[in-house]
């Protein structure tokens, strides 16, 4: 009898394999880096080829790591960074360009074509989506238009688009398998979200042809399996979720009212609302949850661009710390900031702003500014971000929340969580176990082959969670928070047309 499940977690910066066994519990991990590039300004690219070279090594390593084989692996499942973009050949399966991330501003002048066409209301209404170079939909584009010839091979059905999930699940299934699920293709910009289908009018605005377009299906069911090659066995692939989606359902935000927020590379908050999907006024985008049991569930979300990355600019671009581990002890060691705040719209910022023009700025420094006053500053601006976002979500929901489940690698920073809790004045929940984004791709696989009955058999209990509670006066935070609206006016608009 098959003892695991594998979560592939196709993350920004690396590549990661988790095994769960029938229980729930973490068995093993490996993980692989893999390289970033940078050709312009604003810009971020990965190479396809290294992508998936990383994730097999890593789907590899995990079994290598506990002595396990593929025939051990009742399912895969995949969970990925979203909105990420690839173009390939069908019949070579080479891809026509390197993969645009999904932080990638280089698309950005076709956004600004769509906006003064008028389209920010039917992209809205259809896709719950703002215009913004985020999303996978002009990203397309700007590979159509950068490759030579690519537009006819398109339309003449010789390439297929997929974001990583399936660029994944094509090369697992060894090119057999062309398909997505719902809540990654809700992030192309050009998935309706209410039909439940590619919109024929946004795929002509764009000139997005339909045959380079996946298949849609449900997050949990088997897509197919994987080539005997990769893992010495075929795997039933029967689960993926965009990566956020995934955490929401690691987390057990299942109802209504529950949300959670991963401090990644970025931040990302979502709040369930169930079989609603209720527009956002605030700037936040409706999105799609999962695919499960036959019904499709929404959330609210704001995306964070620059979170945890402005802890690996700290160490990497500044070499102000030497780890990204020592940016709690830099910034304990100083009462506050001294006044100065950091905005790292390093690529521009997400919600609820949207402007793609703004920029990295720090202000209010003085010869009193330390090190360790700028590193306490980025690790503040990654909660004044997201208290940006759940002041959003309680105006678009109407529901008040209760409290914040946590995860991701930077919620491991203990300084970050109360400052957290102190600037939201609730309660900040963090699991013992961190690994929620791989436990949802897990679950919903094991839910697609019956290995467990439904979520409730293995949902973690409430033992092991660790609570953050507010402590700041309430005037002290508020005072914070209004020099913090302040900083991104100084940030924004900065980039001239």
């Amino acid at each position: 009898m098959s003892r695991y499940v594998m979560a592939l977690d196709q993350g920004t910066t690396s590549s990661r394999a988790i095994l769960f066994d029938r229980s729930g519990a973490l068995v093993a991990v490996d993980q692989h880096e893999f390289s970033q590039h940078f050709p312009r300004p604003g810009w971020v690219e990965h190479d396809p080829a290294e992508i998936w070279e990383s994730q097999l090594r890593a789907g590899r390593g995990v079994l290598a790591k506990v002595g396990a084989r593929g025939a051990d692996v009742a399912a895969l499942g995949i969970t990925n960074q979203r909105e990420t973009t690839i173009v390939w050949d069908r019949r070579s399966g080479e891809p026509i360009h390197r993969a645009i991330v999904w932080q990638s501003r280089q698309s950005a002048p076709i956004c600004d074509e769509l906006r003064a066409r008028g389209l920010a209301e039917e992209v809205a209404a259809r896709t719950g989506l703002v215009i913004d170079a985020y999303f996978s939909g002009t990203k397309i584009r700007f590979i159509l238009d950068a490759v030579a010839g690519a537009q006819q091979r398109a339309e003449r059905g010789e390439l297929a688009f997929g974001t990583v999930d399936s660029w994944l699940l094509h090369k697992l299934t060894r090119g057999r398998v062309h398909a997505t699920e719902f809540s990654n293709a809700a992030r192309t910009l050009v998935f309706n979200i209410h039909t439940l289908d590619w919109d024929d009018l946004l795929l002509g605005e764009l000139r997005i042809p339909r045959a380079i377009l996946p298949g849609v299906r449900a997050s949990s069911g088997v897509f197919g399996s994987t080539d005997p090659e990769w893992f010495g066995a075929e795997i039933p692939i029967a689960g993926m979720a965009g990566d956020q989606q995934a955490a929401l359902f690691g987390q057990g935000c299942t109802a209504p009212g529950r949300a959670k927020n991963t401090y990644g590379t970025g931040c990302f908050l979502l709040m369930n609302t169930g079989s609603a999907a209720p527009r956002s006024r605030t700037g936040l985008v409706t999105t799609i949850a999962w695919g499960l049991g036959g019904r499709v569930e929404y959330a609210l979300e704001g995306s964070v661009f620059v979170a945890g990355a402005a802890v690996q600019w700290l160490r990497d671009g500044l070499g102000l710390i030497a780890r990204a581990a020592d940016s709690e002890a830099a910034a304990r060691s100083v009462e506050d900031t001294g006044g100065v705040y950091l905005v790292p719209a390093f690529v521009g910022l997400g919600a609820p702003y949207w402007d793609e023009r703004a920029r990295g700025a720090m202000v209010g420094l003085t010869r009193g500014t330390t090190r360790a006053h700028v590193v306490r500053a980025a690790l503040e601006a990654i909660a004044y971000q997201t208290r940006d976002v759940v002041e959003c979500i309680g105006q678009d929901s109407g529901i008040a929340l209760e409290t914040l489940r946590v995860d991701g690698g930077a919620c491991e920073n203990d300084f970050l969580m109360q400052f957290q809790a102190d600037m939201l004045g609730v309660p900040v929940h963090r699991p013992a176990v961190l690994e929620v984004t791989a436990k949802g791709a897990a679950l919903l696989a094991g839910l697609g082959v019956g290995f467990w009955r439904d979520a409730r058999e293995i949902e973690a209990q409430a033992t092991g969670i660790r609570s953050f509670e507010p402590r700041m006066r309430p005037e002290r935070r508020e005072e914070l928070y209004a020099g913090w609206k302040r900083a991104v006016e100084r940030a924004r608009n900065w980039v001239l047309a």
